[in-house]
This record gives C-alpha cells, sequence and structure tokens, in this order.
C-alpha cells in the first residue's frame, strides 16, 4: 500500500516508523502479552513437569525430551522467521507464531502419553522460534539502540512476572481439582487478547525485495542443526558415543551443514547472510549466547527437580523457591536497561553480568540434598542478576551494528545460537544428570535386602515416588539431590567461554537511529 500522504515517509528509513514514546507502549503492549503467553507456558510446564511424566508414566529421560522438543524445534526455526521477518510483514509473523504455538499448547493438553505430548511439544517449539526471534525484531525496527535499554526493561518485567507467575500457577493447578492440563490450556484467552491488541497497534515498515526465498538453506540449516542436535540427545543412552550410529549422524549432520554454507555463499538473499559473520562483535555474542545457552537453559530447567523429588516440596512450593533468581533477573533487566540507555554503554553491564553467571553456577555445584534454602536463594540470586544483565544487552550489542535489512537475519541468529546452546545443554546434561542418578541409586540400593528388584525400579529413573518403599525413596531422592550439583558445575565451566567471548568485544556507542542504510520499505496501513 502506497502511502505518499503519510508525512512520516519524510523521515529517514533509519528512524523507524518515527514512533513517539507512547505510540512504542501501545505497540509494545501486544507484544507483551505474547511474550507473557509463551513465557508463562515455559515456567508452569517446567515446573509441573515432574508431576506430569509421573502422571503419564514417565521416566527421566522423557522428562528431558519434553523440555528438548520443544528447544529443538524453536532453535530450527528461528532463522526462517528472521528472514521472512525481513521481506514480509513482521505483524503478520507475530499473530502467525503466537496461533502455532497456541494451537501447540491446546493439544498439549489433551496428551495421553509422553510421547504424544513431545509431539504437541515440537508444535509449541515452532510457534516460540517466532516468538523469540520476532519480538526482539519488531522492537530492534521501532525504537534506536541507544533509546532500547529503556524499553528492554518493560520485557524484562513481563519475563520476571511470568518467571514468578508460571511456577505458582503451575503448582496450583497441579494442586487443585483442574489438574496440570490448565497449565497448557490457561494461556490461550491471553493469546487472544494479544492477537487484537497486535492488530490494533503494530504498524512497522515492511521491506520490499524482488529476490526469492531461500528455500534450501531455510531447510538445509535447521536439517543439519536437528540431526546433530538429536545425535547429542540420543548417543550415550540409546547408543554408545563411539559406534556406527554416532558415527551416521555426525556425518549426516555436518554434510547437511556443508551443504548450507555453499548454497548460502551462492544465493542473492541467504537465511544468514555470510557478511553477518565479518563482524567481530557478532561473532562473539554468538559464542557468549551458544554458552549462555547452555548455562542457562541446561541448568535452570533442573531447579523444580530438585526441589520436587530431592526436597519433597509440592510444585507450588518449588515455584516459591524460585523467587530469589527472578527477583535478580528482574532487577538486573530493568536497572542495566535504563543505564544503558542513560550512558549508551554496553559492555560494562556484559562483563558483570556473564562473571555473575559463573559465580553464581559455581556455588550452585556444591548443594546437595540437605543444603541450607538461604544459601541455595542467595546463589539463585546471583545467577538471576547475571543473567538479567546478559541476556538482552548481548542481542543489543549485536544489532547495533545491523543494517535496518538485516535486523531479522542478524537478531535471529543470535537467538538462533542461543536457543542452540539450550537445546544442547539440556540434552547433554540431562542425559549425564540421568546416568549421575542412576549410579547413585544403585550404589545406595546394593547392600539393601532385595536389591535387585528395587535396583531395577531405581535405575529406570522414574519420577514417581510414591510407590516405592520408604528407604528406597530416600536414597532416589539423595541421589537426585546429589546428582544434581555436577550439572551447576558443567554449566559454571561452560559459562567462562561466555565471559572470555564478552572481554574480547569491541565497544562502541549505541546508535541513535534503527538501521545503518536506507531500505526500500512499504508502511503497513494504519488499520487493517
Amino acid at each position: 500500500m502506497s502511502t505518499a500522504a503519510d508525512p512520516r515517509d519524510a523521515e529517514p528509513v533509519e528512524a523507524g516508523p518515527n514512533m513517539n514514546h507512547r505510540q512504542v507502549l501501545e505497540a509494545m503492549s501486544g507484544l507483551l502479552l505474547a511474550m507473557f503467553v509463551a513465557m508463562l507456558s515455559g515456567t508452569i510446564v517446567a515446573n509441573a513437569l515432574p508431576r506430569i511424566i509421573a502422571d503419564l508414566g514417565g521416566n527421566q529421560d522423557q522428562y528431558t525430551w519434553v523440555v528438548t522438543a520443544t528447544l529443538l524445534a524453536a532453535t530450527a526455526t528461528t532463522p526462517i522467521w528472521g528472514k521472512l521477518a525481513d521481506r514480509m510483514s513482521k505483524k503478520l509473523l507475530v499473530q502467525l507464531s503466537i496461533t502455532v504455538f497456541v494451537i501447540g499448547s491446546i493439544l498439549a493438553g489433551f496428551s495421553q502419553s509422553t510421547e504424544t505430548l513431545i509431539g504437541f511439544r515440537v508444535l509449541q517449539g515452532l510457534g516460540l522460534g517466532g516468538l523469540q526471534a520476532l519480538v526482539q525484531i519488531v522492537m530492534a525496527s521501532m525504537v534506536s539502540p541507544r533509546d532500547r535499554g529503556r524499553y528492554m526493561g518493560y520485557f524484562g518485567a513481563v519475563m520476571a512476572v511470568a518467571t514468578v507467575g508460571g511456577p505458582l500457577l503451575g503448582g496450583f493447578l497441579v494442586d487443585s481439582a483442574l489438574g496440570w492440563r490448565w497449565c497448557f490450556w490457561v494461556g490461550a484467552p491471553v493469546a487472544v487478547v494479544a492477537l487484537v491488541l497486535l492488530q490494533r497497534t503494530l504498524h512497522l515498515p515492511v521491506v520490499r525485495t524482488d529476490t526469492t526465498i531461500d528455500w534450501k538453506g531455510a531447510l538445509l540449516i535447521p536439517g543439519g542443526i536437528s540431526v546433530l542436535l538429536i545425535w547429542v540427545t540420543l548417543a550415550g543412552k540409546n547408543f554408545a558415543w563411539l559406534s556406527w550410529q554416532s558415527t551416521a549422524f555426525v556425518v549426516g549432520g555436518v554434510l547437511l551443514i556443508a551443504l548450507a554454507v555453499l548454497v548460502e555463499r551462492r544465493v542473492s538473499d541467504p537465511v544468514v547472510p555470510p557478511r553477518l559473520m565479518r563482524q567481530r562483535t557478532m561473532v562473539l555474542a554468538i559464542i557468549a549466547s551458544v554458552a549462555i545457552g547452555i548455562a542457562m537453559f541446561g541448568s535452570s530447567v533442573f531447579f523444580g527437580q530438585y526441589f520436587q523429588i530431592a526436597r519433597g516440596y509440592s510444585p507450588t512450593a518449588a515455584g516459591l523457591l524460585t523467587l530469589p533468581m527472578i527477583v535478580g533477573l528482574l532487577l538486573a533487566s530493568t536497572i542495566t536497561g535504563q543505564l544503558v540507555t542513560r550512558y549508551g554503554r554496553w559492555k560494562r553491564f556484559l562483563v558483570g553480568g556473564t562473571a555473575l553467571i559463573v559465580i553464581g553456577l559455581g556455588l550452585l555445584g556444591t548443594i546437595d540434598h540437605s543444603t541450607s534454602l538461604v544459601l541455595i536463594g542467595v546463589y539463585m540470586a546471583l545467577l538471576g542478576l547475571g543473567v538479567g544483565a546478559s541476556m538482552q544487552n548481548l542481542v543489543l550489542a549485536a544489532q547495533n551494528g545491523l543494517d535496518y535489512r538485516d535486523l531479522g537475519a542478524g537478531t535471529s541468529t543470535v537467538t538462533f545460537f542461543r536457543s542452540l546452546g539450550g537445546a544442547a545443554g539440556v540434552s547433554v546434561l540431562g542425559a549425564i544428570l540421568a546416568t549421575h542418578v542412576t549410579g547413585r541409586i544403585n550404589d545406595g540400593l546394593a547392600s539393601m535386602p532385595g536389591a535387585g528388584a528395587a535396583t531395577q525400579t531405581g535405575g529406570s529413573t522414574s519420577l514417581d515416588l510414591s510407590g516405592l518403599p520408604e528407604p528406597v525413596r530416600v536414597i532416589v531422592e539423595h541421589a537426585y539431590g546429589d546428582a544434581t550439583a555436577l550439572v551447576f558445575l558443567i554449566s559454571a565451566a561452560i559459562a567462562i567461554l561466555a565471559f572470555v567471548a564478552v572481554l574480547f568485544m569491541r565497544e562502541s556507542a549505541l546508535r541513535t537511529t534503527v538501521g545503518h542504510a536506507p531500505a526500500e520499505v512499504e508502511q503497513e496501513p494504519a488499520r487493517a
């Protein structure tokens, strides 16, 4: 639609749609609700998952797969959503991703087995891949990097509310007559409101291009990554790390990625433009995002298990026990966002944030089944402060050097690698935890009467402890409590890589414009 009469066309493209503070807040209302739905769905399920898996007759391996399935689907599709955002309506894409996510959530609520639950979680992941990239892309299209920090605080607040409210609401639903299925259904009405608000308030430029979509790259990149992630998830449990199955997975994944690189270098409009990989800040932001993804997702997903299985708390109480981490995240994301906007500098917050992540995870690596909850709360608060100061600012640092035409591809690339680290972290750390727990249970049961039958029960790493004899149940609880520390120690070692990558970043002052170069855009209609 032509906008020759629109006075905003007189403004340079770098200023985006030239929205004032009130218009930005109105447009953010739908984005914030969409983000809230996605975050709420994840946090509700994370805390209710031990009860869900026990009710469906699942085990520790399936527990990990329920989480990994969503992360895997989200990771594989994030670059595609981001590239589409550079060539078509961002509002339409956000609405589509919300719709897909909600459909997957509703279907997941009807699951009758862990296998069907995992399948519907994949559908959730397809929508989540769009939401986690597009929300950042839309924000970058509306607000300059210098002013973006003040609005990042709103997203931090929504994340904190969803992360605090999710476990509490999930615990309430699981413990109530409604049951755990409402953990998947409760977000649907909020999503409908988000769709309506987005339709009424979000109006952004639409980039016009004459190039064709790089479908080969769009298929090869997710395909290669998915093969390698599935290998990481299955190796060590379904087959040995050094086996012909491992060789087939690795060779297949590497070949697909190599073909993707060749395709991306030859097409006119690649999914991941190679020019992005020539920017030092972008490359280091990707490395740090992978490490933070592994450390953050790979460790925090097991908090619910620790508090419920190892310490015997209800889902509601387990949610309350995560409050220190969430409060730290909220404070850090809000305060650092305001400070970044005021001073235009970001590196000091990334260095401090990644250092706190390493320290917090390292301290959590010392806990066992009897550690004081006060100490655990302090350690979690440090981790939350670090994540709040790092996660959004990493994306901001990468976006600061992007042209308007590359906002979608660049933002989704950083988000993609963070999700990739999260998916790999959950898979690998979940496998390590399952193996470590099984070994500790078997060692504890070795000297007990009837150890053969009991060991078989414990070795399955079933999450339903209600039918176990009291001595066996205590051994299982202690095994989970002691083994979880290893997950945090490994995460801390990986987080050091993020700290080093951030140290080598070159800081540049944040721009006061949205993008570097003009692009041919078409303004979306003021009202649909």
